[in-house]
C-alpha cells in the first residue's frame, strides 16, 4: 500500500488543549482517526516528536521508504528556527507540504518567518487542521 507520512513537531501533541481559540478543541489523534477513515485507500503514517533532531532523522527515513510518496510537515515553532529541518527537506526527492493551523502571517513577527519554506513543494496556512486535508489532497494527486 502506498503511504503518505503526517510529521507533526513541538507542542502540536498539545492540540485541543493548548490555546484553543487559536489551535482548536480537536486534538490531533482526533483528526487523524477522521482522516484515517477519510482516505482509507492510503496508508497515513504519524508521527510527533518535541526533539528536533528526531524530525529530521524521520525525514531522513521516510526519504529511503519506498513505501512512502510525500510529507505533510508542521513543523510547529522549528519552522522559524531550524536550518537543520530545512536541510533535510532539501535532501529529499518526495514531495514536501508544510502546514500552519494558525495564520503565521498575522501573528507575533517571530513567527512570519518560515525557513522552511523554500526547501518545500508549498505551505498551507491559516486554515485550521483542514490544512492537512488540503496538503493530502495534493501529495495524493502527485501519486497517480
Amino acid at each position: 500500500m502506498k503511504k503518505l507520512l503526517i510529521l507533526n513537531g513541538p507542542n502540536l501533541n498539545l492540540l485541543g488543549q493548548r490555546e484553543p481559540e487559536i489551535y482548536g478543541k480537536e486534538s490531533f489523534e482526533e483528526y487523524l482517526e477522521n482522516l484515517r477513515n477519510r482516505y482509507f485507500g492510503i496508508g497515513l503514517d504519524y508521527f510527533q516528536s518535541n526533539v528536533e533532531g528526531e524530525l529530521v532523522n524521520t525525514l531522513q527515513e521516510a526519504e529511503v521508504d519506498e513505501a512512502i510518496e510525500g510529507v505533510v510537515l508542521n513543523a510547529g515553532a522549528y519552522s522559524h528556527t531550524s536550518i537543520a529541518i530545512a536541510d533535510a527537506i532539501l535532501a529529499m526527492h518526495k514531495p514536501v507540504v508544510l502546514v500552519h493551523i494558525s495564520n503565521i502571517y498575522a501573528r507575533e513577527i517571530e513567527r512570519r518567518t518560515d525557513l522552511l519554506l523554500g526547501a518545500a513543494d508549498g505551505c498551507i496556512t491559516g486554515l485550521g487542521l483542514y490544512g492537512y486535508d488540503l496538503a493530502l489532497r495534493y501529495l495524493m494527486s502527485k501519486m497517480q
